[in-house]
């Protein structure tokens, strides 16, 4: 499985959310397979996206792309950290 670990700060949560759930259809359409959304305990705008792609090629080209670009600028992201990885082991315990 491949994975994407997104962290940024963003202006305003609810207005992030508004934009991130628009683009749910983009992002299944270039290859994300499911996702969760954190937040760190005591800031409630520092944000991380967790995701599972089809390959981290087609995470690269979605994250990468001028359209995308805006998109983050129109949800009011702040430095974007991409952080791209490929599972070697998951269990429960």
């Amino acid at each position: 499985m491949h994975h994407v670990l997104i962290i940024h700060e963003v202006e305003d949560y609810d207005a992030w959310k508004q934009v991130f759930d628009q683009a749910a259809s983009l992002r299944k359409e270039a290859g994300e397979r499911s996702y969760q959304v954190l937040k760190y305990e005591n800031e409630p705008n520092k944000i991380v996206h967790f995701s599972v792609w089809t390959s981290i090629q087609d995470a690269r080209l979605f994250f990468e792309s001028p359209e995308l670009v805006e998109i983050r600028q129109r949800a009011g992201v702040k430095a974007p950290e991409f952080i791209y990885l490929d599972q070697l082991e998951s269990g429960v315990l």
